[in-house]
């Protein structure tokens, strides 16, 4: 991975940007990309350019040759207005109006922009924002990501996204790209997170296509809040990116393939979280408030409608598995955890049936079939809660409503379920009786999943700001819904945060 030392500095260089009557040539350029041995004649890069009315100034990110040719791959849709006889034209207003101009100019790479209510941008002062620099330098970055995922050329492409993406998965950019969450709300950040994760799939799924050598590290984008009584962990994953456990053979097709790449995984954890100072020990008290996870397409409905098996063929979450753990235990004295439970039981019928035929040449034919018909209750949510050590481990597995139970996660569906149009995961967005919200997620509240996990600690962490682990890890599942296949898979994807509580 790439130093963050070498991380490119587009704020100081746009900071220093001399007075525009000054200049000797129309534009200045700053390079994102260096060229290299593979292709030492090009580089990416980001311009300053003037035009003929001199207080108007615009961006643009480039391939620059070495035979002096220009490639055009991005460029400014709202002018600058500049003061052109200012010593310092960029204060840092001037770039926080860059800065949002930019962020619009990103957001209009989704491909679903119409589901979206129109949210407008605030232009806030820029004392109020605090790491304006990074903020500045990650949003840049990736910018010129999106960008070359769609308009570079091949010869460059794969060069120029490895070297951006190993600055993106920083700690650094990471951390800078939490702070922009923060400025645009959640509606925003989830507008974002879909931009920018549908040209991540679409790189990976061209890495795939070349057989490329190098890797993609996985591109989870995951942040922790701890405020207000409060924990909060907001996660975002492209499905493409997320590990395969199994999956059958033969593949799917390659209507189905388009259908399931074009999804994006979404989870928000919430916890509320008091203390209670007893007279010779410390309860530490965490109560589930929201868990929910969707699985959201990328790709729109009429993309999806020409391209692969519809929208409704996606992937469903099959297992939850959270972890909290103490980081330092010195002063923990016990951990509790509570019964686990059930969702409330739901009716499902279910069906057995059996059909053959014998038709040789000149007989009379042989046919047999048999169908038997029966209603069960099943839960087809399971929480449970465990403790190893002081972790407390909760568990959301869902089942197969089948006879037998089986864990959907672990397990395959049957050939007969598959080709049943009764089984409980056959228009299992639409049913009545579902286990996922119509959009194909899920939510398990408090009111539901209210039990808590106490932590009994010795008075000698009074006072004292201490930190908890939670880590999680998410299996996804898709069986056929509505789409004719017997194909089926599984994926996973393991998350970490830390979460801070000031004990008083």
């Amino acid at each position: 991975m790439m130093s963050e030392k070498k991380f490119p500095d587009v704020f100081t260089w746009i900071q220093n940007i001399p007075q525009i009557t000054k200049w000797r040539t129309t534009s200045l350029s700053f390079c994102i990309c260096p060229s290299t041995s593979e292709f030492p004649n090009s580089t990416l890069n980001l311009i300053a350019q003037k035009s003929p009315n001199p207080s108007v100034l615009t961006f643009s990110i480039i391939v620059q040759s070495n035979n002096h040719s220009t490639l055009y791959l991005w460029t400014t849709k709202q002018d600058l207005n500049i003061n052109p006889n200012s010593p310092n034209p960029f204060d840092e207003q001037t770039i926080v109006s860059l800065l949002f101009n930019i962020v619009e100019s990103i957001l209009t790479y989704t491909s679903n922009s119409s589901n979206y209510s129109t949210i407008k941008i605030s232009n806030p002062d820029s004392s109020k924002i605090d790491g304006l620099k990074d903020i500045i330098n990650a949003v840049i970055l990736t910018l010129s990501f999106i960008v070359c995922v769609y308009e570079a050329p091949l010869y460059l492409r794969e060069n120029c996204l490895n070297t951006l993406k190993n600055h993106l998965v920083t700690c650094h950019a990471r951390q800078a790209t939490v702070s922009l969450m923060k400025l645009l709300g959640s509606n925003l950040e989830e507008q974002w997170m879909r931009t920018v994760n549908l040209a991540l799939t679409n790189w990976i799924i061209e890495q795939r296509r070349c057989e490329s050598t190098k890797t993609t590290t996985t591109p989870l984008f995951s942040y922790a809040v701890s405020a207000y009584g409060l924990w909060k962990v907001q996660l975002y994953c492209p499905v493409e990116a997320m590990e395969v456990e199994r999956s059958s053979n033969p593949t799917a097709d390659s209507r189905l393939l388009f259908s399931l790449k074009f999804n994006q995984l979404e989870g928000v954890m919430q916890f509320n979280h008091k203390v209670v100072v007893r007279d010779k020990w410390i309860d530490v008290i965490v109560k589930i408030d929201n868990i929910r996870y969707d699985v959201i397409k990328l790709a729109n409905e009429k993309l999806m409608s020409r391209r692969g098996a519809g929208e409704h063929e996606k992937h469903f979450p099959s297992r939850i598995s959270l972890q909290l753990t103490p980081t330092l235990q010195t002063d923990f004295i016990s951990v509790s955890v509570s019964k686990s439970s059930n969702n409330p039981g739901r009716e499902f019928e279910v069906e057995r049936s059996i059909e053959g035929s014998f038709d040789p040449p000149n007989s009379l034919g042989l046919r047999v079939a048999g169908r038997e018909a029966s209603t069960m209750t099943m839960t087809p949510w399971k929480f449970e809660q465990s403790v190893l050590g002081y972790t407390a481990n909760l568990n959301w597995i869902l089942y197969d409503s089948s006879v037998g139970g089986r864990e959907v996660f672990s397990t395959k569906p049957s050939r007969f379920s598959i080709m049943s149009p009764r089984s409980w995961f056959k228009d299992r967005y639409a049913r009545a009786y579902r286990s996922f919200t119509r959009r194909g997620g899920v939510i398990f509240a408090g009111d539901e999943y209210g039990e808590s996990v106490v932590w009994k600690i010795g008075k000698g962490a009074l006072g004292r700001t201490m930190e908890w682990e939670i880590k999680g890890f998410i299996w996804l599942t898709y069986w056929p819904n509505k789409y004719k296949t017997f194909y089926h898979e599984t994926r996973r994807l393991e998350f970490t945060q830390l979460l801070n509580l000031t004990i008083a």
